[in-house]
């Protein structure tokens, strides 16, 4: 055990002893086993606690690091003098002392020159090398001549931190003093020359108002949400009473009204499909511009721009004053217009045009009443009546019973009412549902080859089309002879077989009538087999002919979509030589998605610029 007497700290014994030797030496093991052991019986309270220069007790439980002193302190024992605050305050020097500028112009002015003087300006605080004066020809030593005033001996300044970092060190206030009194001398100037302006001609009162700086006078004003007060600023938050309901729970459709959280603010309406006035909260937008708030803001504007003026006054101050100016200002006002007007009417006329009805009459206002039900039905009153357009409408032409484009079918428009696509046609009824040609968007041309548009027909596929065209009305034509004759053929033999049967009841004696409708009877079945199989012979030809003119369509689809491609780079190289303002317009061009031929046709004809032989090709 480690006797009580030694009171250091396991740092300060090693440093001890190695003092104490003449040479320098390690600690060794023994020697650090007994400054833990003594560590260890203060913390148990076996030994007595260290003890500082002052005679107080150290704590032996405060960490190393805060105990240790640091290595520059140069201590000799154990303390805690690092850790407490420092007696410094007396050397160090006063706030308002600094450093003095310019010189001693106290003292009374130097005639003589002194021994130990500056050579070149004659002043006891520096030397010649540190004169700051231009070099004289003649030094004051050997002149005695404009001897230079003494500096002042400047303080030897201790400053802490904070001292050696203030901005304001040294500032003298009665330097801005100087700066606010120019100033307001500038501001009286300048309101004497407006006023001095405004006796003189009082119409630039309302350019110089607009001409004003709107900014000029905020510092004067008291923002909303903050207490101004030379020596404080407090900035009052927009806190809610907590049973209120939160502005963000108003409505919670996320495309509503915005809430910002930093500022607690919702200006907009979270519920703009009810009445403002019913509603509890309306958005702090309908607030803030509610009630009176718009006429403070105008007597504001107003004494603003009076003061700009040269009129003292104030809204807060003098709110009377202010109304009975803001009035006759008013009044004025309203006389120089009135004037004006009707120097303008007495010179140019036209006071007859200013005599118009009421806006309400102006705004086609009627006091008839017109109530509609939940499903928007008319009640009582009369409903208003359908405004039409100017162009004719409901027209119909060609004994038609709709209009054109009342019917689309494959790509084209037509009349609903017989189904023809071909514009300004004779309507036939339900005879031209019937019919067996129909254009259709692979052939939109007519029998004269133009478009049923009214515009140039598509170049691509239209030697295609007109191939299909021919090829059906061909088959067509020979579809109709033949179901001709197969008529006349049939029509022929029930008459042979009435003629004979009748021939046969002539020598009977049965009734006239029974063979009459008989006969009616078995022509009407007759009539009825014979549709059957024109029908049957229409749909077998109409087969036949489609693979016949598919058939012979295939062999020269990619030759004609070819053939067509040539033909649009024709054209194109004619409208591009042509001048701009006379080429054709391109509006009513039929746009439908290209088939395969012309695909491949295209990509056959193409320009391809990264060939090496296109130079040679046109060769």
């Amino acid at each position: 055990m480690v006797s009580s007497g030694s009171r250091l700290p396991l740092s300060m014994l090693l440093q001890t002893k190695e003092a104490a030797d003449e040479e320098p030496r390690k600690a060794s093991r023994e020697d650090w086993r007994k400054a833990k052991e003594l560590e260890e019986a203060r913390k148990a309270g076996n030994a007595p606690a260290a003890v500082d220069e002052e005679g107080r007790d150290i704590n032996p439980h405060i960490p190393q690091y805060i105990s240790s002193a640091p290595w520059y302190y140069n201590t000799a024992g154990p303390t805690l003098k690092h850790q407490r605050p420092q007696d410094d305050n007396s050397s160090r020097s006063g706030i308002d002392e600094w450093y003095k500028r310019g010189v001693d112009t106290s003292k009374p002015l130097v005639t003589k020159y002194r021994k130990g003087a500056c050579e070149n300006c004659g002043a006891m605080t520096h030397k010649r090398v540190d004169c700051m004066e231009r070099p004289r020809k003649v030094g004051a030593k050997f002149s005695a001549k404009q001897i230079a005033h003494d500096e002042f001996i400047q303080p030897n300044i201790v400053s802490d931190y904070d001292g050696k970092r203030d901005r304001w060190a040294g500032y003298d206030p009665a330097n801005h003093r100087e700066i606010v009194e120019e100033y307001l001398k500038i501001e009286q100037a300048k309101r004497e020359l407006r006023a001095q302006k405004l006796k003189e001609n009082p119409d630039l009162a309302e350019e110089q108002g607009e001409e004003a700086d709107e900014d000029r006078y905020v510092d004067e004003v008291d923002m909303p949400g903050t207490k101004v007060d030379s020596k404080q600023r407090i900035t009052v938050r927009n806190l809610r009473i907590r049973e209120d309901t939160a502005k963000y729970l108003r409505n919670l459709d996320p495309n509503s009204a915005y809430y910002d959280p930093k500022t607690r603010s919702m200006r907009d309406n979270p519920t703009p499909q009810l009445n403002p006035e019913e509603t509890e909260f309306a958005g702090e937008n309908f607030v803030r511009y509610s009630g009176d708030i718009q006429k403070h803001a105008q007597a504001q504007l107003f004494a603003w721009e009076a003061y700009g003026k040269g009129v003292d006054v104030h809204v807060l101050a003098e709110p009377t004053k202010l109304e009975l100016l803001q009035k006759e200002y008013e009044k004025k006002k309203s006389q120089f217009k009135d004037e004006v007007k009707n120097k303008v009417l007495e010179q140019y006329g036209g006071e007859e045009h200013l005599a118009v009805p009421p806006k309400a009459l102006l705004l086609a206002q009627t006091e008839n009443y017109v109530e509609y039900s939940r499903f928007g039905k008319v009640i009582k009153g009369q409903d208003k009546p359908i405004i039409r357009s100017r162009f004719e409408e409901d027209v119909y032409i060609n004994n038609h019973t709709t209009v054109w484009g009342s019917h689309w079918n494959n790509g084209c428009w037509g009349y609903k009412c017989c189904e023809s696509m071909i514009k300004n046609s004779y309507c036939v009824g339900e005879n031209g549902k019937a019919g067996t040609i129909k254009p259709t968007m692979e052939s939109e041309t007519g029998e004269s080859g133009t478009s049923f548009a009214g515009s140039e027909p598509s170049k691509k596929g239209s030697l295609l089309n007109q191939a299909k065209s021919a090829a059906l009305a061909e088959e067509s034509q020979e579809t109709v002879e033949k179901e001709q004759t197969r008529e006349s053929s049939e029509s022929k033999e029930p008459d042979r077989s009435n003629h004979s049967s009748g021939g046969s009841n002539s020598d009977s004696d049965s009734d006239p009538d029974d063979s009459k409708r008989d006969r009616s009877k078995e022509s009407k079945k007759s009539k009825k087999k014979r549709k059957k199989e024109k029908k049957r012979l229409q749909r077998r030809e109409e087969k036949k002919l489609r693979k016949k003119s598919d058939g012979k369509v295939e062999k020269d689809k990619l030759q004609l979509a070819l053939e067509a491609e040539e033909e649009n780079e024709r054209r194109a190289a004619e409208l591009l030589r042509q001048d701009e303002r006379k080429r054709p317009y391109n509006s009513m061009y039929d746009v439908k998605a290209p088939t395969e031929e012309e695909i491949e046709a295209y990509m056959l004809k193409r320009r391809r610029e990264e060939d090496p032989m296109l130079a040679f090709m046109g060769k």
